[in-house]
């Protein structure tokens, strides 16, 4: 019979954070068991293939169990987290319908011998344990349908093994489906990374489940046959053993599986063309050094990247076919009018492009309030998600890292990227004489299903002809 305790646990689910995201990573629990927790209360940050989320509690109780530790890798839905809800009172529990209908949170001990994919009960304890991924007794317990055709095999194991056991021989044998092996989710995961078929591995852990260290062995390279020394004079060349400190492997997850899918999906779906342009901005670092000064922009970031957002934003205004999507499934061009800028970001976590909205509607000095958050934001991993969605256009400062300038690929979904070069002192070229001139390379990547050769050219050539004269921001406005 289920307790009011047990009845009074509440599991939570690890939720979607970002719009169709399957799974996360716990990076860090901010509670332990036994701690009191209130509704909203931050107890856990996240990692999803696009950012690091903070995940509140939606009730109060004290903490019962925490489903995984940091670093684990769980898929959305599962449970995370174990929440006594009682308080003493049973306040905010959910009483069961039924003493046959028992909640996800309940597991009644089964009446006879368990079932082959059970563990067995503990002395002295009021509830079976149960394996995550799997329940006590297919009649008793209400469990997640799994995915793929394992459903239907697990369901009809037992029907085809009493057909073959009540009724004598068949006309023709009829194999049982193997059971599935048992593992919790983080271990199927780390075997599906690693290529690893679960059903050939041998388990060493209770009751048959396969472990971690299980699944490592079974890709571990077996350990040499000693080998009959041959029969000639001059033995063979000893062979090197593999150095394992010569390599470091880095499990590709999170940000960086989902930046490196997106690009290969954007390289392989648009066709990318490349133009480039060498310009002399010697007159916009020189209004860069002004408006340090200017005390409409005190407290705020402002840099050669402001003037050349600003640029491109004008450039878009003038060009505004520039700013469109390819929709695949209407066979559509989507004309946007809005420009939700977005700024490629390097991070610890991988390459993040965060947007700052309706950028085209912003004045010089709140763009550059948008861009030092929007980077501030960036640098801590504290990006949302939603500040990864809905770009239109994005620019990627590929010249601090002292490079000339780049041919990016295009973020899904946009329709253009300029890439800005490292800014150089060169000798250019300037009133017919041969002077030191700040110089930079620009580059802009253009999906060509959407923008044609003409259009290209002109966007890039109106963002280089306001580098090198900023006072058309001006008249050109």
């Amino acid at each position: 019979m289920t307790t009011m305790t047990e009845a009074s646990v509440r599991e939570f689910k690890m939720p979607d954070v970002g719009e169709g995201l399957t799974e996360a990573e716990i990076l860090k629990w901010y509670v332990k068991p036994g701690d009191t927790v209130t509704d909203g209360q931050v107890v856990c940050e996240v990692e999803t293939a696009k950012a690091a989320v903070e995940l509140p509690i939606p009730y109060d109780g004290v903490v019962r169990d925490l489903h995984f530790p940091e670093g684990t890798t769980v898929d959305v839905g599962t449970s995370i987290i174990a929440v006594d809800v009682s308080g003493g009172t049973g306040a905010g529990a959910e009483a069961p319908a039924s003493a046959e209908a028992p909640t996800s949170a309940e597991v009644p001990a089964p009446a006879k011998a368990p079932a082959p994919a059970e563990e067995k009960k503990p002395e002295g304890s009021g509830r079976q344990p149960v394996l995550v991924g799997y329940g006590v007794a297919a009649s008793s317990t209400k469990r997640r349908p799994r995915k793929g055709p394992e459903v239907a095999v697990s369901q009809a194991s037992t029907a085809i093994q009493t057909e073959l056991n009540g009724h004598g021989p068949v006309a023709e044998p009829v194999a049982a489906p193997k059971e599935r092996p048992l593992a919790k989710p983080p271990v199927r995961k780390l075997a599906k990374d690693l290529g690893v078929d679960l059903a050939t591995v041998v388990p060493s852990g209770p009751d048959g489940v396969i472990t971690r260290e299980d699944v490592h062995a079974a890709v571990a390279p077996p350990a040499a046959e000693p080998v009959t020394a041959p029969a000639v004079s001059v033995p063979p060349a000893p062979v090197p053993a593999y150095d394992t400190a010569r390599e470091t492997r880095i499990p590709i997850k999170g940000v960086r599986k989902a930046t490196a899918q997106a690009m290969v999906n954007s390289a392989f779906t648009a066709p990318h063309v490349t133009e480039f342009v060498t310009v002399d901005v010697t007159r916009t670092m020189k209004l860069v050094e002004e408006l340090k000064e200017d005390k409409e922009f005190a407290g705020l970031r402002v840099n050669p990247l402001l003037l050349i957002a600003k640029a491109l934003l004008v450039a878009i205004r003038r060009n505004p076919d520039v700013n469109a999507s390819w929709d695949e499934a209407a066979q559509e061009i989507v004309l946007k009018h809005y420009v939700n800028l977005g700024i490629a970001a390097a991070t610890p976590r991988g390459l993040i492009v965060p947007n700052i909205k309706d950028a085209h509607a912003k004045t010089l000095p709140e763009l550059a309030g948008a861009l030092g958050e929007l980077v501030s934001t960036a640098r801590e991993g504290k990006t949302s998600p939603a500040a990864m969605q809905g770009g239109t256009v994005t620019i990627t400062n590929v010249g601090v890292f002292g490079v000339d300038t780049g041919t990016p690929i295009l973020n899904p979904g946009e329709s253009a990227i300029l890439a800005i070069g490292a800014i150089k002192l060169q000798p250019w070229v300037h009133k017919g004489k041969v002077k030191p001139r700040q110089v930079t390379t620009l580059a802009l990547s253009f999906d060509h299903r959407l923008v044609d050769g003409e259009l290209g050219s002109k966007v890039l050539a109106d963002v280089a002809a306001i580098l090198e004269q900023p006072k058309r921001l001006i008249s050109w406005a």
